[in-house]
């Protein structure tokens, strides 16, 4: 049996200023875990974010990184290394802009794609070899405004559709503790 997921980071960017753009649809994901669940998330500086246990476990974390998105791989090290949670146990939770707004996709491992979140992580876990929650919110068409399309909040339409994707994904994350990947994959992967 593989192990299942111990860790799952959520990426975004704290503060009022970001809470509602597109780069922040991981903590979103988080934030709907976590009220799904009744799990608290509180700020511990130790580990540079808020984080708490996923209720009802006993072993599973929930972290928020408070770093911005280009340091997060100081949050998510500093809590890993801290439990002794291995790359493949870790979930990060991220904005994916290659992928349309009604997609989710989960993957093990893989390039950054461009996100500095993704970049910091690996470099900071010295692996790319973690899974990773893709939520599609969509491209610019023109690589030049990624930056101030990820910075500002989505058209209500393609909200919905991001919250809908976040929904889908949220009711697969008992097959990622238990680490039914595959499961979980065909659920999310596969067009109701």
């Amino acid at each position: 049996m593989t192990n299942g997921i111990k860790l799952i980071v959520g990426l975004g960017n704290p503060g009022e200023k970001y809470e509602a753009t597109r780069h922040n649809a991981g903590f979103w994901w988080v934030d709907q875990l976590a009220a799904a669940t009744n799990s608290k998330l509180a700020l511990d500086t130790k580990f540079f974010g808020l984080a708490g246990k996923l209720v009802p476990t006993s072993d599973v974390w929930l972290l928020k990184p408070n770093t911005y998105m280009n340091a997060s791989g100081k949050a998510v090290a500093a809590l890993a290394n801290y439990y002794k949670i291995t790359p493949a146990e870790i979930l990060v939770v991220h904005d994916e802009l290659d992928l349309p707004p009604n997609t989710v996709k989960l993957k093990k491992g893989g390039g950054h794609g461009g996100h500095n979140g993704l970049k910091d992580i690996t470099a900071a876990l010295g692996t790319a070899d973690f899974w990773r929650l893709r939520l599609g919110i969509g491209h610019p068409g023109d690589r030049n405004e990624v930056v101030n399309f990820v910075l500002k909040a989505a058209s209500k339409d393609e909200q919905n559709a991001i919250n809908t994707c976040i929904d889908d994904s949220v009711a697969v994350v008992n097959q990622l503790l238990n680490g039914d990947f595959e499961g979980a994959m065909l659920k999310l992967h596969t067009k109701k």
